[in-house]
């Protein structure tokens, strides 16, 4: 949290800015809307990162995209011209998923997924059965069909992730497996993203909306991974040495980035480069509900690339 100035969400001026980036060792990065749109690197973004490599501040990034593996992550940066990282700094909800059911699943258990290629990926890597990734049919033409298809008896979690192929007969599935195994079978969901923006204002729907399928199905509600809830947070903790009070959180969503790094104790930066505008973060401000006031940021910017000023030698 800003010494003197918590989430009153300033404009970070380049004096400040040396202030604040000179007592951190640390920033945490949401990477699409605040390193780069679409496939197009932030006009600045790389120059900021290879300074502040420069200067010993340990670069980490952490996004809700549970699509992209940690491998893809590491190679999107390096071909974006950012500086070299690697997987390991990477914490991505796929991931921080996969980590999160080696942990809790007991041992030969299995996970039914609903999510992408790069989710199953991740859980191979770090050794967890799993089936239901890809296209899905149901098994007959009726009810009765639906609900007489064999289950997998390993089964002990559903995972809900971004699914393209998400359908009627794996919302049947998943149901039936949280029916059979009742509190023991675990529900997990990603993120709650309900949205994703795509360039020129389009959006289609986040994994917000399929975890909430699931749990109105089921009638219980997900662990989630992904930001806002901490979890995301202490996966990287737990494998780096991590002081909040020497960590900034930059993103660009208030109602992810901007509040897990609030809620961590972190100092919040957040980007006018992505989803949120400055009319938003004031209409916070102006609230009198403790909750809007928890999406306020410590500082804003309008692009990472204000930083350069700051960073000059």
């Amino acid at each position: 949290m800003a010494e003197g100035s918590a989430r009153r969400g300033l404009r970070l001026e380049p004096a400040a800015a040396r202030e604040v980036l000179g007592a951190a060792d640390t920033l945490l990065f949401d990477c699409d809307g605040v390193l780069w749109r679409g496939d197009a690197a932030v006009a600045g973004a790389p120059a900021v990162l290879s300074r502040l490599q420069a200067r010993a501040k340990r670069l980490y990034y952490v996004t809700n995209n549970s699509s992209r593996t940690r491998d893809a992550y590491a190679e999107k940066l390096r071909r974006l011209g950012f500086p070299p990282a690697e997987p390991r700094q990477v914490f991505g909800s796929a991931y921080c998923a996969a980590r999160y059911l080696s942990q809790a699943l007991p041992p030969d258990a299995a996970a039914y997924v609903l999510g992408s290629p790069a989710l199953s990926a991740e859980l191979r890597a770090v050794g967890v059965p799993h089936l239901g990734p890809g296209p899905a049919a149901l098994p007959g033409p009726g009810p009765a069909d639906w609900t007489r298809a064999p289950l997998d008896p390993a089964v002990r979690a559903v995972l809900v992730g971004f699914d393209e192929h998400f359908c009627y007969a794996k919302l049947c599935l998943a149901l039936r497996y949280l029916l059979r195994g009742g509190p023991d079978c675990l529900l997990v969901g990603t993120n709650r993203d309900h949205r994703l923006p795509l360039e020129g204002g389009a959006a289609i729907p986040g994994t917000g909306c399929l975890v909430k399928a699931v749990e109105m199905a089921a009638e219980r509600e997900a662990f989630i991974i992904g930001k806002p809830s901490r979890y995301i947070f202490d996966c990287l903790a737990s494998e780096f040495k991590i002081d909040p009070a020497r960590t900034i959180m930059v993103g660009d969503r208030l109602d992810t980035d901007i509040l897990m790094g609030n809620n961590c104790g972190l100092t919040t930066l957040l980007t006018l480069t992505g989803v949120t505008t400055l009319e938003e973060v004031k209409g916070h401000q102006e609230s009198d509900c403790p909750s809007r006031k928890s999406l306020v940021p410590d500082y804003y910017v309008d692009s990472i690339a204000d930083l350069l000023p700051a960073l000059e030698d």
